[in-house]
């Protein structure tokens, strides 16, 4: 687990000014990684460090000569167009580059003057995926949103039995999954209605999205070897904020008796940057379990994770329909949760996932699964937001939504804050529903 250091020094300051300025994402404390190239052009996708408003272009910094040793290896690795052979390399060279570029960006600093032709404006640049996800696992570790859900779908047995034992999670689909900014076509598929006697095709009719963390694996293990819930979270590269869309009435018609399909594997959006774990450390915070619920089978117990397995990742959803986006209105925020309420904490997932043998591989990403509250105004969907379908939402300009219409863009946020450390942020994750083809 990572330690708290130098690099989160609230009294840091960098010698780019956006850096500084109350409310940025992207002070010195955070750092994050992308996959990035100037917009509009034929350059190379190459690895950022995101730095107030800008961009700081890592292929600049190794041809600069203010890297060293492991710094520079780090360095060198994320310079390509994907992230997965720096993300293998471990946390010894995660560290030591962002510790390098930490004092690199730092107000007097002296390598200032080599670096500064190194940024590029992020309102300059497109992104790309920040690594080849070569697998996915999406997982159910809200037990709010479980139980609203379960409510909706089973009404008489909400949560099953396994749900408080077992971290539940289903193999996703990667080819999908893209950057923010992604539009793609609302689904088609089989549905039946509750008075119907055979299904029928066509566009799905619930189209809804899940306020979610995910969640990069680094370096990874051997098949047949297990990792242990003490180690767990230096496999664990960093974070971003993602959008699991999900068709519902495509969701409620086939997901008995192997769960999530087509209701799932159209489409996913993540945010662009990386915040790395040890980004993260400040924003740590117990982690428990209600006495009278199954404690974790040994496995998935331990000291470490009792004290600081959870972590404050505060999250929004906001809506903008096309219509706020012709007449140029702000879209409607629909509500806000933490990542601090999962039932199942990141090492557990990962522990979990690797127990029977499973073998990770740098760039695997594992989805929270939707992130809700207790309270109804905290729900990481539409579908609990709605009651089923039951209640209308209703937006700051007027007009009512159950589920997602075409040109609608759905738009997540999420940042960290604790007393003593400065706040950082994930930036935003968009993605516009688009008509059926």
């Amino acid at each position: 687990m990572s330690a708290i250091n130098k690099t989160h020094d609230v009294n840091l300051k960098s010698w780019v000014a956006s850096a500084n300025v109350s409310g940025t994402d992207f002070p010195i404390q955070n750092l994050p990684f992308a996959i990035f190239r100037k917009a509009n052009s034929n350059q190379e996708f190459r690895g950022g460090v995101a730095i107030g408003d800008q961009v700081l272009d890592l292929d600049a910094v190794v041809a600069s000569g203010v890297l060293t040793g492991l710094a520079l290896e780090a360095a060198t690795a994320a310079n390509a167009p994907a992230l997965n052979e720096f993300m293998g390399m471990g946390k010894a060279y995660w560290s030591a580059l962002r510790l390098a570029l930490s004092d690199a960006l730092a107000e007097g600093s002296a390598h200032q003057s080599a670096l500064e032709s190194a940024l590029i404006a992020q309102a300059d640049v497109e992104y790309a995926l920040p690594c080849h996800i070569g697998d996915y696992t999406d997982f159910y570790t809200s037990i709010y949103h479980a139980t609203a859900v379960g409510s909706l779908f089973r009404p008489d047995n909400p949560l099953l039995p396994n749900y408080k034992w077992v971290p539940i999670g289903y193999h996703g689909r990667a080819s999908s999954i893209g950057v923010s900014g992604q539009a793609f076509p609302r689904p088609k598929g089989q549905t039946k209605a509750p008075d119907a006697d055979v299904p029928s095709f066509g566009p799905a009719k619930r189209m809804d999205y899940e306020l979610e963390v995910g969640i990069y694996l680094g370096k990874g293990n051997e098949l047949g070897d297990a990792i242990n819930i003490n180690d767990a979270e230096d496999h664990v590269f960093g974070f971003c904020l993602f959008n699991d869309w999900s068709a519902r009435d495509l969701q409620a018609w086939e997901y008995q008796p192997l769960g999530p399909f087509l209701a799932k594997n159209f489409a996913s959006t993540v945010s662009p940057w990386i915040v790395t774990t040890e980004a993260l450390a400040p924003y740590r915070t117990q982690w428990h379990r209600d006495e009278n619920d199954p404690q974790p089978l040994e496995y998935l117990e331990s000291s470490h994770n009792r004290e600081a397995g959870a972590i404050d990742i505060q999250m929004d959803v906001l809506l903008e329909t096309e219509k706020m986006r012709n007449e140029g209105m702000e879209a409607s925020k629909l509500s806000e949760s933490s990542f601090k309420h999962s039932y199942w904490t990141v090492a557990q997932m990962v522990t979990h996932h690797t127990v029977n043998g499973c073998n990770f591989v740098p760039g695997d990403m594992l989805g929270s699964g939707t992130q809700s509250g207790p309270e109804h105004e905290e729900a990481g969907s539409m579908l609990e937001l709605s009651r089923g379908g039951k209640e209308s939402i209703k937006l700051n300009n007027g007009e009512e939504r159950k589920f997602l219409e075409d040109g609608d863009k759905v738009i997540m946020r999420g940042w960290c804050e604790a007393d003593g450390f400065n706040r950082i942020g994930f930036g935003r994750v968009e993605g516009t529903v688009l008509p059926a083809k």
